[in-house]
C-alpha cells in the first residue's frame, strides 16, 4: 500500500532542483523529499552524453535507495542525455519525470520570444528541436547565459547580477517572454525580471518549468495536490551518494528556506 504523503526524489548536479522542490513542497506540504546532488562531478554541462548519463545514473541511485515514489530529474541537461537510461533502471518500479524547457507555453501566448540558457545548451540540437516542434512561426532568440549556472550554484551576489545583466543585454527589447531553459535560473526569477524591465522590456513574461514538473510527478503517483496539508514532510539530502544538509548557498535562497523547515533524515 502507497504511504499516505507521498515521498518525491530529485537528481541534479547541483542545487537548480531547489525550484522544483519548492513547488512540490507548496503543492504537498506533507510530502518527503530526497535531493540527490552531485556537488563532486559538476557542472554537468561541459560532459559528453554518456559521463552525463553515468553521473546522473549515480545521484539516482543513491536517491532510489530511499524508496522515492518518483524521481524528478531536475536537470536540463540531464533530462536531455539520461533520460532513457534512468527510465530503464528504475520504471516502472520508480517513475521518472524529465524537465523540459517551458517553450511550448511561452509561444502559445505568441513571440517574440527569448531562450535563456546555458552556453553548452544554447544552439544544441535538442534546443533547436524543441523551438522547431514548439515555436514554428514565433521568433525565438537564443540568449548564452555565460556563468550564470556556476554563479547561482555559489551564491555569489556580485556574479549573478553581472551574468543577469548581460544576459538581458543581449536579449531584444520586444520579446513578450523569456524561457527560462537551466533550472538554476528560476531561483531569480524576480532579480531577472526586474533588470529585462529596467533595460527596458516592462511587459516580459518569465516561463520556467518548477510547477509543471512538481505537477506531473504528483500526478503520476497519483497524489492530488493538497496546500493546506500540514508541512510534515521529512528532508533528506544526499551529496554525491553522501548523506548530507543543504548548502549554505541553498539558504541564500527563497526556494531553500522553504524546504528546510523540516530537518533532513541522517
Amino acid at each position: 500500500m502507497k504511504r499516505a504523503a507521498p515521498k518525491i526524489a530529485l537528481i541534479d548536479s547541483g542545487i537548480g532542483l531547489l525550484a522544483a522542490a519548492a513547488a512540490l513542497r507548496a503543492l504537498r506540504p506533507d510530502a518527503e523529499l530526497v535531493l540527490s546532488s552531485d556537488p563532486d562531478g559538476m557542472p554537468w554541462g561541459p560532459r559528453t552524453p554518456d559521463d552525463v548519463t553515468a553521473h546522473a545514473l549515480a545521484c539516482a541511485e543513491a536517491a532510489a535507495a530511499h524508496a522515492p515514489d518518483a524521481l524528478i530529474v531536475a536537470c536540463n541537461t540531464a533530462s536531455v542525455h539520461a533520460l532513457p537510461a534512468l527510465r530503464a533502471a528504475l520504471e516502472p518500479k520508480i517513475p521518472v519525470i524529465g524537465t523540459v524547457p517551458a517553450v511550448k507555453p511561452a509561444a502559445a501566448g505568441g513571440g517574440p520570444v527569448a531562450m535563456w540558457a546555458t552556453v553548452a545548451t544554447t544552439g544544441s540540437a535538442y534546443q533547436r528541436r524543441l523551438i522547431a516542434e514548439f515555436a514554428d512561426g514565433i521568433q525565438v532568440t537564443e540568449v548564452a547565459c555565460p556563468g550564470l549556472a556556476d554563479a547561482l550554484q555559489e551564491a555569489d551576489e556580485t556574479a549573478i547580477d553581472k551574468a543577469i545583466a548581460s544576459a538581458s543585454a543581449r536579449t531584444p527589447r520586444d520579446v513578450r517572454s523569456v524561457v527560462l531553459g537551466c533550472t538554476h535560473y528560476e531561483l531569480v526569477t524576480d532579480r531577472i525580471r526586474a533588470e529585462l524591465q529596467h533595460a527596458g522590456a516592462p511587459a516580459v513574461t518569465l516561463y520556467g518549468s518548477a510547477e509543471a514538473v512538481a505537477t506531473q510527478a504528483l500526478r503520476r503517483i497519483g497524489a492530488a495536490p493538497a496546500p493546506d496539508a500540514e508541512p510534515s514532510g521529512a528532508l533528506t539530502v544526499i551529496h554525491s551518494g553522501r548523506s548530507a544538509t543543504l548548502p549554505d548557498a541553498a539558504l541564500t535562497y527563497a526556494e531553500g528556506q522553504a524546504i528546510s523547515v523540516i530537518a533532513p533524515v541522517r
